[in-house]
C-alpha cells in the first residue's frame, strides 16, 4: 500500500508540465481569458439560439425542465471549455489534454472507480428506505428516456469534463507548480467550486448547504485526483453523481428534463431537501472511500 506520507506523489505528473509557467501572474490573467471568452461565445451561442427559438426557450434553459433545453445548457459547457483551452494556450504553452494525465491511465482509473460506483449504488437501491420512502414521481416515459440516453451522456460527459478540466485541472495543477501545501491547491479550488454552486435564487434556504456540499465534493475529487495522477477517477465520480442526480431521479423543476423520475418534493420544502443533502453526503464520503480503493497500486 501507498505510504500515506507520499499519497500525492502521483500529482506531480500532472504538475510538472505547469512549473515552467506557474507564476501567479499568468493564472489570474488566464483565468480573465477564460471569463472573457466563454462570456463572447456563451453570447454569440444565446444570439443564435434566439434566432432559432424564443425569448421564453431560451431563458427556460437556466430551469432546464424539458430535454431539449438541458441538453442544450448542459452542451453549452463545451464554450467554456474552449476558454480554458485558449488560456491554457496562451498563457501557458499547455494543451487541454495534458491535464487530463495519461490516457491509458486515466482510463483505467476512470473505470475502476465507475463500476465501483455502480455496484454500491445498485446495493443501496436494494436497502430500506429508512424514511425516505415517498414513491417517485414518473418524469420521462422510459422509451423515450432510453432513446435520449446516448445524447444524455454526451451533455453530461461535456459539462462534467469542463468542471474537471478547470478546476481539478487548470487552477489545481497551476497552483500546485507555484505552491507545496495542498491547503491551497485542494483548498482554493474546492473553494471556488462550492462558491460557484451557491444560487439562493434556486436553493433557497438551502443555498448555503448545497455550495458547502459542493466544496466537499471538490476536496474529494481534488484529493483523488492527486492520488491518481491522472482525473480519471474525479472525473467518475462527476460523472455518476450527476447521471444519478439529473439522468436517475431530479429534483422537480430544476435540471429535471432528462431524468427518468423526479423526487416527491422540490426546493421549495426545505426540510425535506436538506434530509436528502446529509444522505448525499454521508455518500460522498463512501464514494471517497471507494475511490482510495480503486486506486490502491
Amino acid at each position: 500500500m501507498t505510504d500515506p506520507r507520499h499519497a500525492y506523489d502521483w500529482h506531480e505528473g500532472l504538475v510538472a508540465p505547469a512549473r515552467p509557467r506557474a507564476q501567479l501572474w499568468r493564472l489570474a490573467v488566464g483565468l480573465v481569458v477564460v471569463a472573457i471568452v466563454a462570456l463572447l461565445l456563451n453570447g454569440l451561442f444565446t444570439m443564435v439560439l434566439l434566432g432559432l427559438t424564443s425569448p421564453g426557450w431560451v431563458m427556460g434553459l437556466t430551469v432546464g425542465d424539458t430535454p431539449a433545453q438541458l441538453l442544450t445548457l448542459l452542451a453549452s459547457f463545451a464554450l467554456t471549455a474552449i476558454a480554458v483551452a485558449v488560456a491554457l494556450r496562451l498563457m501557458h504553452q499547455r494543451s487541454l489534454g495534458s491535464l487530463i494525465g495519461p490516457r491509458a491511465l486515466a482510463s483505467r482509473q476512470f473505470w475502476a472507480l465507475f463500476w465501483r460506483l455502480g455496484a454500491l449504488f445498485a446495493g443501496m437501491a436494494l436497502l430500506p428506505t429508512g424514511g425516505f420512502d415517498a414513491p417517485l414521481q414518473p418524469n420521462l416515459a422510459l422509451g423515450m428516456w432510453l432513446m435520449l440516453l446516448p445524447l444524455s451522456l454526451g451533455a453530461l460527459l461535456i459539462q462534467i469534463g469542463t468542471e474537471e478540466i478547470l478546476f481539478r485541472g487548470y487552477l489545481q495543477q497551476t497552483l500546485a507548480a507555484r505552491f507545496n501545501s495542498p491547503l491551497i491547491w485542494i483548498g482554493v479550488p474546492s473553494v471556488l467550486f462550492g462558491l460557484g454552486h451557491y444560487d439562493p435564487g434556486t436553493a433557497g434556504g438551502n443555498a448555503a448547504m448545497i455550495a458547502i456540499w459542493a466544496m466537499i465534493f471538490g476536496l474529494v475529487a481534488a484529493d483523488l485526483t492527486a492520488r491518481a495522477g491522472t482525473l480519471g477517477p474525479a472525473l467518475a465520480l462527476h460523472l455518476f453523481n450527476n447521471m444519478v442526480a439529473m439522468l436517475f431521479v431530479g429534483m422537480p423543476g430544476t435540471l429535471s428534463g432528462l431524468a427518468l423520475y423526479v423526487l416527491p418534493f422540490d426546493m421549495t420544502q426545505t426540510d425535506l431537501v436538506r434530509d436528502w443533502l446529509w444522505v448525499d453526503l454521508a455518500s460522498l464520503g463512501v464514494c471517497w472511500l471507494l475511490g482510495r480503493l480503486a486506486l490502491r497500486r
